[in-house]
């Protein structure tokens, strides 16, 4: 047999020293963390076998504060392509044993192609963050290659899912490029995200505070929102987005993902009929709904320990994926506030870019009162769920289960903002407001008069509640299409989806409107 020749054995040798990264004393320094190496992640992202690197040999060309001594192939970064349930997928993964991961010239360079080329053919890109940062040493050139991130992402932003997976550190600019992606995952007690670190913090506002508790995974899950899905080990994490990208088209273009369905026999829902208590200050959990619903154990949801009076996550229905927006009445009585309105216009704007029709689940008693709110902004952060939902030209579904008061009514999909087809359950009250607060509006005066006016009250609020407490009225005018029975829904829902599976709608021509951010 012919020997080698002395190019198949340079070859082979630095095939070998990429995948070795920064050396075996710093792999085995990243297991001690109980952290996967970046090729270790990138191997359980993709299906056995099917992923190609790109850019292995590529190095950094700076030679200042002895980077000259710190030659790593690949800079710090996997940059590779292959598939993922079968199906087409981009990924790169920073790699914290080659200078802790930092980013700079070649490496930004690196993600920039990938980013270029899943653009051009139209298939999702996964981000595997484990980085300390800007590379320091090549100075401005490490921010300029930031700045090419975030721009590649806003370009392909509604274009082709883009996903983030936080699996260390990723602090300052870094996280601006996450943030402007369309689902972040972050791994519990191995991840942070801030802009200051708490050394900053502490010497600009003299707060003691950690790592974990100024960006961790539970912090940004439950406090800010950043991060819609946590783990407990990066295992599960890359194991948690394979299962998300399979609700996902490859790009704006794709259609609805679909699964093959059979009906295992009938469509009804008998457990739906006892969903709402007879007593409408009874909170019950709408996730009990969502299943009955949906396709068995398809419900995905997003943004779970965030604003928790709100629901939104993906589904299936008749193998059809759904997005589903709805509110929680066993949270803060399923109340609209600042973090749910912006948790839902988020969401409902992602399935619109990507054509996944909506389903919508209403028992709203309004938005919350209060000074802080106002201060905050509800206003305008209530104005974004409204622009969302009204600017969405997906299918639109709404199912009324109880409460749907006043401005929440409106906000909430109604037939008035475009939504294609209104149901509701015989147990939905639709009105301005409770009946107890209008009949103490439209009877002050009466009450205040009376001798008992206690009893007056009761009388009025029953006179009221008989008159607007039901959906009859709204579905005399016209605004709720059908009352249902509770147990028959997910029938009604499987046939009006497929009934407008081929919506198309057009919109007056415009660069883009002017969301109130």
């Amino acid at each position: 047999m012919a020997q080698p020749s002395k190019a198949f054995e340079t070859l082979a040798a630095k095939r070998a020293e990429a995948k070795l990264g920064g050396g075996q004393a710093r792999i085995d320094a990243q297991h001690q963390k109980k952290k996967l190496t970046a090729r270790e992640r990138l191997e359980l992202l993709f299906d056995d076998g099917s992923f190609e690197e790109l850019g292995a040999l590529v190095t950094h060309r700076s030679s200042l504060f002895g980077l000259d001594k710190q030659q790593f192939l690949g800079d710090g970064v996997i940059t590779c392509y292959g598939k993922v349930n079968g199906r087409l997928t981009y990924a790169y993964a920073q790699d914290f044993t080659v200078l802790g991961g930092s980013l700079a010239e070649a490496h930004a360079e690196k993600i920039c192609r990938l980013m270029d080329l899943a653009l051009d053919n139209g298939a999702p890109i996964v981000g595997l963050n484990d980085s300390g940062g800007a590379r320091i040493q090549e100075g401005v050139v490490s921010l300029g290659g930031y700045a090419d991130l975030f721009y590649r992402n806003t370009l392909a932003s509604g274009v082709i899912p883009q996903l983030s997976l936080i699996m260390g550190p990723c602090a300052g600019g870094a996280v601006y490029s996450p943030a402007l992606t369309d689902f972040i995952g972050m791994v519990e007690g191995n991840s942070y995200m801030f802009v200051t670190g708490p050394n900053v913090v502490k010497t600009v506002t003299h707060q003691d505070v950690t790592s974990e508790e100024l960006g961790g995974a539970s912090a940004h899950a439950s406090k800010s929102g950043v991060t819609h899905f946590t783990y407990s080990n990066g295992a599960l994490a890359i194991e948690g987005f394979r299962t998300l990208l399979r609700y996902l088209p490859q790009n704006n273009q794709d259609g609805v993902s679909l699964l093959p369905y059979t009906s295992s026999g009938s469509e009804l829902r008998p457990n739906l009929d006892k969903a709402v208590p007879e007593s409408a200050l009874q909170p019950y959990d709408m996730r009990e709904v969502i299943a009955e619903v949906a396709d068995s154990e398809s419900f995905l949801e997003v943004h779970r320990d965030f604003a928790e009076n709100m629901i939104v996550g993906f589904a299936r229905l008749g193998g059809r994926c759904i997005g589903i927006v709805a509110n929680q009445p066993a949270h803060l009585a399923g109340v609209l506030d600042i973090p749910a309105s912006t948790k839902g216009a988020r969401f409902v704007r992602f399935c619109d870019a990507f054509s996944i029709p909506l389903l919508v689940l209403v028992d709203v008693p309004g938005f919350l009162p209060g000074t802080d709110q106002e201060w905050n902004g509800i206003i305008v952060h209530g104005a974004k769920l409204l622009y969302a939902f009204s600017e969405a030209t997906v299918p639109r579904i709404t199912v009324i289960t109880r409460k749907a008061y006043g401005g929440a009514y409106d906000v909430m999909n109604s037939k008035h903002i475009g939504a294609d087809l209104n149901y509701a359950w015989p147990s939905a009250e639709i009105a301005v407001m409770g009946a107890k607060g209008a009949a103490e509006i439209i009877f002050k005066g009466e009450i205040s008069a009376s001798s008992e006016p206690a009893a007056l009250l009761a009388k009025k609020e029953a006179e009221y509640a008989e008159a607007f407490a039901n959906p009859y009225q709204a579905a005399a005018r016209g605004y709720v299409d059908e009352v249902i029975f509770p147990h028959e829904t997910r029938a009604k829902l499987l046939r009006a989806f497929s009934m407008l599976e081929n919506k198309s709608v057009s919109r007056p021509k415009r660069k883009h409107g002017n969301i109130p951010l």
